[in-house]
Formats: structure tokens, C-alpha cells, sequence
């Protein structure tokens, strides 16, 4: 079963897959956001074009656990998505995944320009990459 992975923001949305085994994940791009409607629709592209059984969003929840305006963005978004595309999403919790996804890319050495250009897609790997891992069981929050 093949698995899309999505760390969302304001401006891009970054985007992972896993291999079709469910095993790994890896970046496939950033989508700079242009709209709810556009931004499903290339989603949708991109579901059909790589089979995607199910989707991972990542959830981006307090560090005390709760939920602020972010994650009730997410939980938004995943409704568009699952309405839209009719394909399952589950929410994932994504604390720390941006600095965890920033960390590497700083250990990689890049410059801070193209460190800010990779970083929602290395997030987006973490993210689904612990989803992978965690035993595929995503929260409805």
C-alpha cells in the first residue's frame, strides 16, 4: 500500500511517499500553496499518479499536547482532503518534526537558502516515516 505523506503549511506543503511496500519513506517534492481548490486538485494528480491508498497529515499539536489554531488547520485540511479525494487520511502527531527535519539538513551542511527550500519535505518524511514505524495507526483528534 502505497502512503502520502504531508507536513502542512501556510506558504508550501511538503510532500512524501512511502515505497510500495509501507516500509519507507521518501521526499517527492514542495507544493507552493495556491489555493484550497488548486492545491487538492494537485494532490489528487498526484494520488492517482502514484496510487495512493491512504494519506498522513501531519498534526501540529502544542508541546503540552493540545490543540492550538494549527492543528485545528489540519484537522480542516484533512476533511478537504478525505471529502475531495475519498481516500483515507489519517493525522499524525508532528511535534518537533521540522527541527528534527532542520537538524539534518543543518548536519548536511547546506546553505540557510536551501535548507528553508527542503525543509517541509523532510519533514514531511519524518513525518511519515514515524507514521511508518509507529504501526500505521493515525488519531483522529
Amino acid at each position: 500500500m502505497r502512503i502520502m505523506g504531508l507536513d502542512l503549511g501556510e506558504k508550501r506543503i511538503g510532500i512524501a511517499f512511502s515505497d510500495p511496500m509501507g516500509w519507507t519513506a521518501q521526499g517527492h517534492s514542495i507544493l507552493q500553496r495556491k489555493g484550497l481548490k488548486k492545491d487538492l486538485s494537485y494532490l489528487q494528480e498526484l494520488c492517482q499518479e502514484f496510487q495512493v491508498e491512504k494519506i498522513v497529515l501531519g498534526l501540529p499539536l502544542n508541546m503540552n499536547g493540545t490543540m492550538g489554531p494549527k492543528a485545528l488547520e489540519s484537522q480542516e485540511f484533512a476533511r478537504a482532503l478525505q471529502e475531495v479525494l475519498k481516500i483515507p487520511v489519517d493525522l499524525w502527531d508532528e511535534r518537533l518534526s521540522s527541527k528534527s527535519a532542520e537538524r539534518v539538513l543543518l548536519e548536511a551542511d547546506l546553505s540557510r537558502k536551501r535548507r528553508k527550500e527542503l525543509i517541509d519535505k523532510i519533514a514531511a518524511v519524518h513525518i511519515l516515516q514515524a507514521y511508518l514505524d509507529g504501526g500505521c495507526s493515525g488519531k483522529d483528534y
